[in-house]
């Protein structure tokens, strides 16, 4: 615990010093007001909420792997991604034709929309709701989320068919498709307070909701017979577990994009540590999703300066990594 928490404190420091020209000591930053500002208004945020998405990602994981007794599902596997992508291709084809868009003007291009601090929330909420609209058609295809094999389906063929619909609206709009790429690749260079107190909040319900039910995802990895038979009300339990992994999922994904990996390999980080108990692993994801985000983010700020990598593109990188070294350990 004392190791975590002293890892998270120096990664939040680099976070706070890394700047376009390098790391700096933020303390160093204090005797100018503007430098102050940066660090406050600026990386302070970025490197919170950093860490907030991470967290929600990793505990959607979690829940994920759990609930589908699947080592391989991940957050974004019941069409919360494909749900906000679809929205966000939306509002910034029709917001940069017309302008309808709160920060857009008329005859302005989907860049400036999305640049606007009106645009921005407008946009994130949309994200938002588009990824809960996006589990809600899957939970209506699959009839509800008594049925596991389902529920897995129907969430494939919404991600497919939702994701076809947004690269067909980009096709039809070069200057969406330019605005869209950072949230595609996934972006934290815009997150503010804001976005950390709703990340904070969805985080602050959706973990004590997941711990609460976390004798069931025990009693699941048994298998639906051994569970039924001990008298768990399966039906009840995988919609509350639906209802935390679309919240988190979205949360994350309204406000950073489609950050790939982190959910996925968060779990398998820390399943060593939990004994095979729900009840360790989820608030273990949940901290392991967060430490992944912040090393992402200090290095996609940090490898090329002043140019910044977009975070989902690291992420990607040293997840698939991940993955290879546990197949390649796995015996065959």
């Amino acid at each position: 615990m004392a190791a975590g928490l002293g890892l998270v404190a120096v990664l939040a420091l680099l976070g706070l010093g890394m700047g376009a020209e390098g790391w700096q000591p933020p303390w160093q930053a204090w005797g100018d007001a503007g430098q102050r500002a940066i660090v406050w208004d600026i990386r302070a945020p970025r490197t919170l909420g950093a860490f907030l998405v991470g967290a929600l990602l990793g505990l959607g994981g979690a829940v994920a792997q759990g609930l589908f007794r699947n080592p391989l599902a991940e957050p974004h596997l019941l069409g919360s991604a494909s749900g906000a992508g679809l929205s966000m291709a939306l509002a910034l084809a029709v917001g940069g034709a017309w302008g309808c868009l709160p920060g857009g003007d008329v005859g302005g291009d989907a860049g400036t929309v999305a640049s606007s601090l009106g645009g921005r929330l407008s946009l994130t909420a949309l994200a938002f709701f588009g990824a809960l609209g996006g589990v809600a058609l899957t939970l209506a295809l699959a009839r509800g989320a008594t049925q596991t094999m389902r529920l897995l389906l129907a969430g494939v063929v919404v991600g497919v068919v939702l994701g076809a619909l947004t690269q067909w609206l980009m096709l039809s709009s070069a200057e969406a498709w330019r605005a869209m790429q950072a949230f595609m690749l996934g972006n934290t260079a815009l997150l503010g307070w804001d976005a950390c107190a709703l990340m904070a909040g969805v985080w602050v319900i959706t973990l004590p909701l997941a711990l609460a039910l976390s004798r069931v995802l025990d009693a699941l990895a048994l298998g639906e017979d051994t569970a039924r038979s001990l008298g768990v009300p399966l039906g009840l339990a995988r919609a509350v577990l639906v209802g935390v992994l679309a919240a988190a999922t979205a949360a994350a994904v309204a406000q950073a994009g489609l950050v790939a990996f982190v959910g996925l390999a968060a779990p398998h980080l820390v399943r060593g540590l939990s004994g095979g108990r729900h009840r360790v692993l989820l608030w273990a994801a949940s901290a392991m999703g967060g430490v992944l985000m912040l090393v992402s983010d200090v290095l996609a700020r940090g490898l090329l300066p002043p140019q910044e990598l977009p975070v989902g593109v690291l992420t990607a990188v040293l997840g698939g990594v991940y993955l290879l070294v546990l197949l390649h350990r796995r015996p065959a």
